[in-house]
């Protein structure tokens, strides 16, 4: 009995299972699947963000090193703080540091959400996708024609002013100091010449080769290009096309990142729009320029000049000239001034009868004779007591 009653349990269960499926889902729970379904969907058509490791170290690089050059400042203790600092200035490779600023320039891009925006809204699936990449590696200015660009544009540019600021600031804080050791007493030791000059030039000879990018900040940018954010941008102000060809290229280059395009199996193409020959050929200049000066350079304080103009300042003007529009002059149409038409010498008729009489010539005085200043003897150079021993050929 109690067998049978199990049975019968268990069918009506069964039953009751059966009804419950053949109803089908209610209506709240097909809105749910359709809304899962549906970000599904969006997400699968969102591209992954990839940019190669290559780029971010780049990237790395440069913004490591032109923070550091703009923290110095003047006020050098000794000379070896001055050797010590001329040795971090002098530890880039303009190629690395060309290519850096490109590659730091698109990673800011990616931080603004209005060309994220505009970029994704033209691959909506994998066919737009793969031609808007398609578009941009054989046109990287249509890049800048994308909704948005206008906006990461000037975010770039102002990121870069400030930091060209900074580097303005360290350059005359150093600068200054050059000159202005030259009469402080407290530092006679800027004014000794510096011991092994040849020494010391091959050694900053040396240190221009590429570096190892920071640990700590290729972590923090390659986090900042998968989510966004996390750099400390300038606002951004909208500017308008054309633009510099590292700005340029800096957006075709976050727009193949936001893309999908920009991975591991795309170096050759991140390689290619991080190249340019504007700010590379500055970098290459300056460098030489540095060489040059620590040729020519004898002691301590002029070594500082070095430091201050041909590394701190040339890197600030170096990235201006590179990323930064030009200026502009515009004249507006000309206008009429109001000047005043009366004349200031009034004419007077001459007498026609009145004999004009030519008048004599007035003695000028003469001027008072020059005062004779007596020569001071100087005492000879070794050059002129060597020209005076030798005497002239016999005619």
């Amino acid at each position: 009995m109690r067998f049978a009653f199990a049975r019968l349990s268990a069918s009506v269960l069964a039953l009751t299972l059966v009804a419950s499926c053949a109803s089908g889902p209610t209506e709240e729970e097909r809105a749910e699947q359709a809304r899962v379904a549906a970000e599904q969907a969006r997400l699968a058509a969102i591209p992954n963000v990839s940019l190669n490791s290559n780029v971010i170290q780049e990237a790395a690089v440069y913004l490591a090193f032109t923070r550091d050059m703009g923290t110095l400042r003047g006020g050098f203790a000794d000379a070896a703080s001055i050797q010590e600092a001329l040795r971090r200035g002098a530890a880039y490779d303009a190629r690395q540091v060309s290519r850096g600023l490109v590659a730091y320039a698109s990673i800011l891009a990616m931080q603004s959400p209005e060309f994220v925006a505009g970029v994704r809204a033209n691959a909506t699936d994998r066919e737009s996708r793969n031609a808007l990449v398609a578009r941009i590696v054989a046109d990287p200015a249509s890049a800048g024609r994308l909704p948005g660009a206008d906006v990461a544009a000037g975010l770039i540019i102002g990121t870069l002013e400030n930091d060209i600021r900074l580097l303005r600031e360290a350059a005359d804080s150093v600068e200054n100091d050059a000159y202005a050791i030259q009469a402080d007493g407290r530092r006679d030791w800027a004014r000794v010449a510096v011991p092994e000059r040849e020494a010391r030039l091959n050694t900053v000879r040396g240190l221009s080769r590429p570096s190892l990018a920071p640990a700590e900040e290729a972590a923090r940018l390659s986090a900042a290009v998968q989510s966004g954010s996390g750099l400390n941008v300038a606002a951004a102000r909208p500017r308008t096309p054309p633009y510099p060809q590292s700005v340029e290229n800096a957006l075709a280059l976050a727009a193949l990142a936001l893309l999908d395009g920009a991975g591991e199996n795309a170096r050759s193409n991140t390689d290619a729009l991080m190249y340019d020959r504007a700010s590379l050929d500055c970098f290459e200049s300056s460098k030489l320029n540095l060489f040059q000066c620590l040729a020519a350079s004898r002691p301590s304080y002029e070594d500082m000049f070095c430091l201050g103009r041909h590394v701190v300042r040339d890197l600030g003007q170096c990235a201006r000239g590179a990323a930064l529009p030009t200026g502009q002059i515009t004249v507006g149409a000309p206008t009429q001034s109001r000047a005043d038409t009366t004349p200031r010498i009034t004419p007077r008729t001459l007498d026609a009868e009145s004999p004009v009489v030519a008048r004599e010539p007035e003695a000028t005085p003469s001027s008072a004779a020059p005062a004779i200043v007596t020569p001071q003897t100087a005492v000879p150079t070794p050059t002129q007591r060597l020209n005076a021993q030798t005497q002239a050929p016999q005619s």
